[in-house]
Order: structure tokens, then C-alpha cells, then sequence
């Protein structure tokens, strides 16, 4: 049995228990703090679970919120088995990939239109 570390991502409530509901509030206390980011940089932080996150980043939400790290990020142990793990996917019919695609998507090519 193989053990994985996965984290729950707080931002959101954090937020909204110091009564902020938009993504773009945060953009300007976190630019009097030093740390420059758009909109959607932003955004992507608050809704979704980063994979990797600036320690100046996690320093300025936690002064921003008078929290710690550990009200933002919740680490916890998810234990996994590669043999018995269900995918999802049994009894379905995929087409394997070819040995040498490595998971990699083929590039588009575009071409004009013929009129």
C-alpha cells in the first residue's frame, strides 16, 4: 500500500469569514505587500487547489487574514493501492495509446479553408 499526501485549500472560507466575497478585493492588499498578480492569477488561487504556491504569496495571505498556514492549507494522508484501486474506467472499451505517446496530446495544425 503506497501513502499520498493531498491538502484541503481554505483561502475561499478564510475569505469569506473576513467578509470577502470577490476574488479582485485581494488584488490590492496583496500588491501593498509586494506580491503583483492579475486578476486571474488571483482568481485561480482562491478557487481552485495550487499545486505550488510562493512562500511570499502564503506570507501575505497570512498577514492579510492574521492567520497561519495551517488555517490555509489542511494536509492530510490519503492511502492508495495501486492494485485495487478503482479507476472509474472498468469494463469500458479505450483504445490504448500508442507505446511511444507518452500521454501527450498531438499537436493541432491549421490550415486555411478552401473557398
Amino acid at each position: 500500500m503506497t501513502k499520498t499526501v493531498a491538502y484541503h485549500w481554505h483561502l475561499r472560507k478564510v475569505m469569506n469569514e473576513h467578509s470577502m466575497q470577490a476574488t479582485t478585493e485581494l488584488l490590492p492588499l496583496l500588491a501593498d505587500r509586494g506580491v503583483v498578480m492579475t486578476s486571474t492569477q488571483v482568481y485561480r488561487i482562491v478557487t481552485g487547489e495550487p499545486e505550488r504556491l510562493n512562500m511570499r504569496l502564503l506570507a501575505a495571505l497570512c498577514d492579510i487574514f492574521d492567520c497561519t498556514p495551517n488555517d490555509l492549507i489542511e494536509p492530510y494522508v490519503a492511502s492508495s493501492s495501486w492494485r485495487g484501486r478503482k479507476t472509474g474506467t472498468a469494463g469500458s472499451s479505450t483504445t490504448p495509446l500508442p507505446t511511444g505517446a507518452k500521454n501527450r496530446p498531438t499537436r493541432a495544425v491549421i490550415t486555411p479553408a478552401e473557398n
